[in-house]
């Protein structure tokens, strides 16, 4: 029987084939349901009464993956469990937490140990059936830690009999509630036994905030301990994320707005993967970056060997002191050595003579490769930030849209804001574009370079979503602004509202195709490569006759259909 562990592994490797740039549920009321999902909620290019078209769009659409708990549902759902534990096998409550705690809140799991080793359990748990110490009748009990002798009213003890008077225990717990977390694994303050310390004594003899404290804990273990769930990492988000089993796309938006990827909590990155994410992120924030620029713009003393980055033009250098040693720029040479005969000031004829004889080609070498290696990390992460900025300006305008300007658009152009959907599609398609746009930058950044005809492919889809998406955001920012700004109502809104809507659905289908062409791994250029070659074979092997009649009528008709095709959609 397969664990629920391996089955979230499996569900790890698995890729779904899917795209959707819908983000609307982010923008619900959180108070709406107790469980958050994308069900109730559809932004499509449809009127409002239309009920055969829109039920055929929601059947469309993918199945999220995930749901989206608030602290009511984690408790909740903690509850529940303790509650099948304790059924199941006949224990506390107290005793089904220790023992669902101990298994990382798997259900499945405690249930599988517990009936093919009871005892086995209950001694590596320490749920223990009876007391390890037999302890007598008297009037007076000594304490194992202070050692006083104390009446019975005032000595406790855990399931294992070893007593302990209140205030020792006090001590005990509260020292290790404040410690953090590990309050959680209680056991027995006697050092040779491992009996578990449950809530009930938390509870007996714990002050109200180290109640707080441990309650605080335990529900975030349920999120925290178990593989299936995890904290949203936006800041001060208290949401949890419920993943389930068999979902292949990882990213996830939370109610809080925050989009980021379930198997690593970076920011969603669709359709990049995490590795290349990982990648990207440290090289973005390593001091590599930093050598490569030394590397391309400066060069080292050549006496104190400190580099040195020219900031002047001629080629006459003094180093800072207390080194002070003046040299060439070009070669590297004393300057006192340098005169009319090799140039003077801004020329040097030995620099020139030495990198012919080849003393200079290994220094000179590493300099140009650093300088290329900088440049062309330049070039991509320029534009990966400039689409991240360009997305948190679209989320504010989005933001925006939804709080003042819709109101005021559905005023002055007589129009319910029920129709006016599809601006806030358009918006929400924006926001998701640019992320998908910024990481294809990075991307495009590890791609190999010998791989010339994945590059020119990866190039192209890449450039025509991007050339759909400009012209989508400058509709939806520039043209839409003189109808929110306008008196009254426009006979020009109804073409705005088709063109806009037309598109948000073009500039989907062309992020559809840049997705799907990296999760594929650019694999449609492998094939068509593949068939290429295939036809070459079978070209090599038809006679000259008939080859020459292949490329005749057929292939000049070909070139004229498609010429036609052209003209008639332009």
């Amino acid at each position: 029987m397969e664990s629920e562990d391996d089955m979230i592994d499996d569900s790890l490797s698995m890729e779904d084939d899917f795209y959707s740039g819908d983000l609307s549920y982010c923008y619900d009321d959180p108070n709406d349901n107790d469980y958050y999902s994308d069900d109730d909620n559809d932004y499509g290019l449809l009127e409002d009464d239309d009920d055969d078209d829109q039920d055929a769009i929601i059947s469309r659409r993918p199945q999220l993956s995930y749901t989206v708990l608030k602290e009511e549902d984690i408790k909740q759902r903690q509850e529940d469990d303790i509650s099948k534990v304790s059924t199941v096998l006949s224990i506390s409550r107290v005793d089904a937490t220790i023992l669902l705690r101990y298994y990382n809140w798997s259900v499945g799991k405690v249930h599988d140990e517990w009936f093919a080793d009871e005892e086995g359990v209950r001694q590596s748990v320490g749920l223990l059936e009876r007391p390890v110490v037999q302890v007598s009748n008297a009037r007076e009990l000594t304490c194992g830690i202070c050692f006083e002798s104390l009446l019975r009213d005032n000595i406790t003890s855990a399931a294992c009999g070893h007593p302990f008077c209140f205030s020792c225990w006090r001590g005990y717990i509260s020292t290790t509630i404040n410690d953090g977390p590990g309050c959680l694994s209680l056991r027995c303050p006697d050092p040779s036994c491992n009996a578990a310390v449950g809530q009930d004594m938390i509870d007996k003899l714990a002050t109200c905030e180290e109640k707080q404290k441990y309650s605080r804990y335990l529900l975030r273990s349920y999120i925290e301990d178990n593989r299936k769930t995890k904290w949203c990492p936006a800041p001060g988000c208290d949401y949890a994320v419920d993943f389930a089993v068999g979902g292949g796309n990882f990213d996830v938006s939370c109610i809080c707005s925050h989009s980021f990827c379930w198997n690593c909590t970076e920011e969603a990155h669709r359709p990049v993967d995490c590795e290349t994410v990982a990648k990207w992120i440290l090289k973005n924030s390593a001091e590599s970056e930093n050598m490569n620029w030394i590397l391309a713009n400066s060069k080292p003393c050549p006496k104190c060997k400190r580099p040195i980055e020219k900031n002047q033009g001629c080629m006459h250098m003094t180093c800072t002191p207390p080194c002070k040693f003046e040299f060439c720029w070009l070669c590297l040479g004393v300057w006192a050595e340098h005169g009319e005969r090799t140039g003077g000031f801004y020329a040097c004829n030995r620099y020139e003579a030495a990198k012919q004889e080849g003393e200079y080609d290994e220094a000179e070498r590493r300099r140009e490769m650093a300088k290329n290696s900088l440049e062309r990390y330049t070039h991509y992460y320029e534009r990966w930030a400039s689409n991240q900025l360009s997305r948190q300006k679209a989320l504010a305008d989005l933001n925006q849209m939804q709080t003042v300007h819709l109101e005021k658009l559905s005023d002055s152009q007589c129009t319910p804001e029920s129709q006016l959907k599809f601006i806030t599609e358009a918006w929400l398609q924006i926001v998701e574009c640019r992320r998908v746009l910024k990481w294809t930058y990075a991307y495009g950044y590890y791609l190999p370079e010998h791989e010339h005809a994945k590059r020119q492919f990866f190039e192209y889809v890449q450039g025509e979503a991007e050339s759909g998406l400009e012209r989508l955001h400058q509709c939806a920012e520039k043209e839409l602004n003189k109808f929110v700004t306008g008196d009254g109502p426009s006979k020009e809104f109804d073409d705005f509202r088709a063109k806009l809507a037309g598109l948000t659905s073009v500039t989907k289908n062309y992020f559809e195709n840049l997705v799907r062409a990296l999760e594929n791994g650019l694999a449609d250029v492998d094939s068509q490569a593949a068939a290429a070659s295939s036809k070459t074979t079978s070209s090599k092997n038809t006679g000259g006759t008939s080859k020459k009649g292949s490329r005749g009528k057929g292939s000049s008709k070909s070139g004229g259909s498609s010429r036609n095709v052209d003209d008639t959609s332009n």
